[in-house]
């Protein structure tokens, strides 16, 4: 048929329920997967390791106006629809096992979401969960990493409304189609997400959040991001399979340490047991993650300049500290021999002088 491009080819196969597994055998196959459209039936049929159900599906939809319907529509929908062959494919998903061949995309992804966290946990977060997804995605944003997320109810949603609420990028992975908002009250979430970052699915348009789609979608979530964070989990959940997609994706996880008697606690304290890292603080991510650190401290030697001159000695003591990384006012303390009384006036001072600013908790960050 003419016209039609293999990334044509690739979304209408999409469209019609062949996996990312069944597309990769099709385009070993055929020299040019193109030749799906003309090949005899018979020949089609005895394609190997892809069940007939699926063969007898392409061969019923193989025709010019169907496939044309599907572009047409998803252009009408103003959705951005990104095949492996296109440049705009995120480089860091294309040698994950079972890439996605098609994503459907709603906002941009831009390169500085090239250093991105992905935040996971249980739908029921309790307040201890709370409030670490809340530091360390607030953390994270201020070093300028995107957070990735799943968009679902409890830790999800949190990481996702607080990178934005800090004037961050985020990205969040849908286990079903683009039009489908699920859960439908995290429809306006949704729409910031679009507009503070991306939403993105492999799922054709109108597919039903299934459960056995998230499990899938999860490998997008780890393969997009440098690491991943899980902040709550009970010991048996989809949190612990996204653990495991990172994991054999050579990523690393940090879980955060909880109470023995909580079973939302159950598979992050699973995760350390088995290997992951504890996340106790900060520099757990910036000692793990070199790109972090190297990207923190770039940042921080493009800050404008410092008249050190218009300085007291222990202010700057405090801000040569301070441009290294994010520091808590007691390492602050202990690194220049000053009381923490004393410290804390000063950095009062270069807060009020517009040099620095307080991030949380009492760490202190240069503007």
């Amino acid at each position: 048929m003419e016209n039609l491009k293999c990334r044509d080819i690739f979304i209408w196969l999409n469209n019609i329920g062949i996996t990312s597994k069944n597309i990769s055998k099709l385009e070993h196959y055929f020299v040019d997967i193109r030749e799906i459209l003309e090949v005899s039936s018979e020949k089609m049929l005895s394609i190997p390791d892809i069940r007939k159900e699926s063969l007898h599906k392409i061969l019923k939809t193989r025709n010019k106006d169907f496939i044309y319907d599907i572009l047409f529509r998803l252009k009408e929908l103003d959705i951005d629809t990104i095949t492996v062959l296109d440049k705009e494919y995120p480089e860091s998903l294309i040698n994950i096992y079972d890439k996605p061949y098609v994503l459907y995309q709603k906002g941009d992804i831009i390169e500085k979401d090239n250093l991105s966290i992905a935040v996971v946990g249980s739908r029921k977060s309790t307040s201890y969960g709370i409030w670490a997804c809340e530091k360390f995605t607030k953390e994270l944003v201020n070093l300028g990493v995107t957070i990735v997320s799943g968009v679902a109810l409890g830790i999800d949603t949190i990481a996702h409304k607080t990178a934005i609420k800090e004037g961050g990028r985020t990205i969040g992975i849908l286990g079903n189609g683009i039009d489908v908002y699920y859960p439908k009250k995290n429809e306006f979430l949704y729409k910031e997400i679009v507009n503070h970052g991306a939403i993105l699915t492999e799922f054709p348009l109108g597919t039903k959040p299934m459960p056995y789609n998230f499990p899938q979608r999860n490998r997008i979530i780890t393969g997009l991001s440098l690491g991943l964070i899980v902040i709550e989990a009970k010991e048996k959940s989809g949190t612990s399979i996204t653990a495991h997609h990172a994991l054999e994706q050579g990523k690393d996880v940090f879980a955060l340490p909880g109470n023995i008697n909580s079973i939302y606690s159950e598979g992050t304290n699973k995760l350390i047991k088995d290997g992951a890292i504890p996340l106790l603080e900060m520099d757990d991510i910036l000692e793990t993650i070199d790109r972090i650190k190297q990207n923190m401290l770039n940042e921080n030697l493009s800050k404008k300049t410092i008249d050190f001159t218009k300085l007291s000695d222990t202010e700057s003591k405090i801000i040569e500290i301070i441009r290294q990384k994010p520091t808590h006012c007691d390492i602050i303390s202990y690194r220049t021999g000053i009381n923490i009384s004393s410290v804390t006036s000063i950095l009062t001072i270069l807060e009020l002088k517009g040099l620095i600013k307080e991030l949380d908790n009492r760490i202190f960050a240069l503007v």
